[in-house]
């Protein structure tokens, strides 16, 4: 034991110490990974949304990575990202989560992608001096318990992460409700037999690709899922039609009679049920055939999740014009609005009638969306108390109506616009709110060309970039720009005045815009640039405002149903009086005002009925109002982590020409700066040089004259 430590402190054990060293630094560094993000929107870091989600796994979860080798750019990022993400999440997760890199260069892995239900996508590549086309595969699949879940495609890497995180987290409860549903999930099929006689294309194949969809889904849920195929008595067709709104068939014909029959597939557990798009439709040649089969699995999966994942209800106002949270197609048939469609997978919209009901507590938070017709005091009340006791708002509100002429002139006028009252105006102030009955017009705004009149600015759709959309809020924080269409002007100067209120200004118009109160026009011909420019100023497009408030109402007002808070005996006097009315906020709420509706899903006729929203949550204003909705629901996570690296540092010149030296300068400026840079640095090392050997050698027979 002497020898070894005199061999330790001597010269000797010099190169073992140091062999030793580095084995013992490895293991430290292995153990105690780490890398810095130096992005503004942390895009390569984990959010603690996701840690939580992968923290907290009861059962494995596998990650299978399906990326060709050798992809080109930009695709080579995606691959890069992803690799690092993984790290992260494996980092952040309990002993769970596992992930591989599945080597595509085998046929064999190529088979079991396609089972998983990827395929290949096509993407450019530059060889040889030529641009050609290849076939990769891009997509990952996640293994959790008995489910399965593909992300295929996977081209960009903005909001990889929140798709990630989110699969997994539906992917968790979903499993979770499997295991705890009291009762089997029931699939049935309601079709009428006699309807075969008409020589339907595709009924008699139907129930058999129905039950194939059906058997394969059922392995993956834990068998419990329950199939029946039920053919109604003509007496019980109009009471499901109504309740399911599935297909009705009459006939009348010479040979087989008259008769009633029904085609539809319906999905339910509970009071939640999903119907699936199956009906009798007319081809080209006027043949009756089945639609709706396409992709029969994936559309059960969807309707599995939707109907017994834990999903989050918001509460939705109806009654009083707002817009329906169904809507009509084109071909006629009634659907999930758009804005339904964009909360679906995290919030059920529950349709709130407050000439009936007062507003549940349980409801986190709840929408009012462009109210048409004025509210009663009854009702303004409920609101005012659900804010009092903590519950929190999103409010679409318009300041005019606009009415669209008809009639065989309706082409050659102009829309009026009547201003909207609807009662809200008297809640929203006394919480410091006013929106103005005005409409912003803005030079920042939305620009197409028209064939016609060439370059038209929609002034009345004013485009928030990053100056103009708050840069500390999740909501706001990393969207590059937002358009608003047909907004009227927010005061918050009642907010800034209350001592326990926040006022955030989460977009606002550029500064050379301006309002117009009369004369209003939505088309770019007949809307002219004031010539005043100290008529111009910013103007508020999208407010919250937290904190605690004050009622609107000294006392509840007197319903007419009797219900003024009085129990009366048989005589007609009054036994026992209670008081319920809350004056002042229990608890902080949050107040979300947008000055116009057609940010939640109104329909703008000047661009065809278009909306602003899409379903897909791909555009910056669908983003804009998922993360409204994620903020009053307390997940601010979701926000920041739907919309990394969407940031966008956008040039603020307006002419060409200077948008033209802006970008040749990053192209070729910033080269010639740095050769120029290295030039002189070059230069001047050599006359220090020359200055050196002019001072302590001058006589250098090596160096020339």
């Amino acid at each position: 034991m002497k020898k070894f430590i005199n061999y330790l402190k001597s010269p000797k054990s010099d190169f073992f110490l140091f062999i030793l060293l580095l084995i013992f630094a490895n293991l430290v560094v292995s153990k105690a990974y780490f890398r810095i993000d130096l992005t503004e929107p942390k895009s390569y870091s984990l959010s603690h949304g996701s840690e939580q989600v992968v923290k907290t796994l009861e059962e494995p979860l596998n990650v299978k990575v399906f990326f060709s080798d050798n992809l080109n750019a930009p695709y080579s990022s995606v691959y890069q990202y992803i690799k690092d993400i993984l790290v992260e999440y494996k980092s952040a997760a309990n002993n769970n989560f596992s992930y591989e890199f599945v080597d595509m260069k085998k046929a064999e892995n190529e088979k079991i992608a396609r089972n998983y239900g990827l395929s290949q996508i096509q993407i450019q590549e530059l060889k040889n001096n030529e641009v050609g086309v290849k076939q990769v595969w891009m997509g990952l699949v996640l293994i959790y318990a008995d489910r399965i879940e593909a992300l295929d495609s996977l081209t960009d890497t903005s909001g990889l992460e929140y798709r990630i995180t989110t699969t997994i987290s539906n992917m968790v409860s979903t499993t979770s409700a499997l295991a705890g549903l009291s009762g089997d999930v029931k699939l049935t099929l309601y079709s009428t037999k006699k309807l075969s006689d008409f020589k339907i294309i595709g009924f008699n194949q139907m129930e058999d690709e129905i039950r194939k969809a059906y058997s394969e889904v059922n392995k993956k849920n834990k068998n419990r899922i329950s199939f029946a195929s039920i053919e109604p008595n003509e007496s019980e067709i109009p009471s499901l039609v109504e309740k399911y709104g599935i297909q009705s068939l009459n006939w009348n014909d010479p040979k087989l009679g008259q008769g009633t029959g029904v085609i539809g597939l319906v999905l339910e557990y509970g009071e939640k049920v999903s119907v699936f798009p199956l009906k009798m439709t007319r081809d080209f040649f006027g043949r009756n055939m089945i639609t709706g089969l396409d992709n029969l699995e994936s559309q059960l999966e969807e309707s599995l999740k939707s109907i017994v994942s834990k999903s989050q209800e918001i509460g939705y106002i109806t009654g009083h014009g707002e817009l329906e949270l169904t809507e009509m197609s084109q071909y006629g048939q009634s659907g999930e609005s758009v804005l339904s469609k964009l909360l679906s997978d995290r919030y059920t919209l529950k349709e709130i009638k407050l000439s009936e009901e007062d507003i549940p507590q349980k409801y986190t938070s709840v929408i009012i969306d462009g109210p048409k017709s004025s509210f009663t005091d009854e009702e303004l009340y409920k609101i005012d108390q659900y804010v009092l006791k903590g519950g929190n708002l999103l409010v679409f509100l318009d300041p005019f109506e606009e009415k669209i002429p008809q009639g065989q002139m309706a082409y050659y006028q102009q829309p009026t616009y009547e201003p909207v009252n609807t009662g809200l105006e008297k809640n929203l102030e006394k919480f410091g709110i006013k929106v103005e009955k005005k409409y912003v017009y803005d030079t920042a705004c939305f620009t197409q060309t028209d064939r016609q009149y060439g370059k038209m600015n929609f002034y009345v759709a004013p485009m928030m970039q990053k100056n103009t959309l708050d840069q500390k809020n999740p909501i706001t924080k990393n969207l590059g720009y937002v358009i608003f269409f047909q907004n009227g002007p927010i005061d918050v100067s009642g907010a800034k005045d209350l001592s326990d209120a926040k006022v955030t200004v989460l977009a606002k118009s550029s500064k050379e815009s301006w309002t117009v109160d009369s004369n209003i026009s939505a088309d770019p011909r007949f809307i002219s640039v004031p010539s005043d420019k100290s008529t111009m100023k910013s103007e508020n497009l999208a407010v919250l405002v937290e904190g605690k408030f004050s009622s609107a109402f000294s006392e509840k007002p007197k319903s007419e149903k009797n219900e003024s808070g009085t129990s009366k005996s048989e005589g007609g006097e009054a036994e026992i009086s209670s008081s319920e009315h809350i004056s002042k906020s229990i608890q902080n709420s949050k107040i979300i005002v947008v000055g116009s509706s057609v940010l939640g899903g109104g329909k703008i006729p000047l661009f065809n009925n278009a909306q602003l929203l899409d379903s897909e949550g791909n555009q910056p204003v669908s983003m804009f109002v998922r993360n409204a909705v994620d903020y009053l629901n307390g997940e601010e996570d979701l926000c920041t982590m739907r919309t990394k690296g969407l940031s966008l540092n956008t040039l603020t010149v307006k002419s060409t020409a200077a948008s033209n030296v802006a970008k040749y300068f990053n192209e070729i400026g910033l080269v010639v700066i740095v050769a120029l840079c290295g030039l002189a640095v070059l230069l001047k090392i050599k006359a220090k040089k020359r200055a050196i050997r002019e001072r302590y050698n001058p006589n250098d027979e090596r160096i020339s004259k």
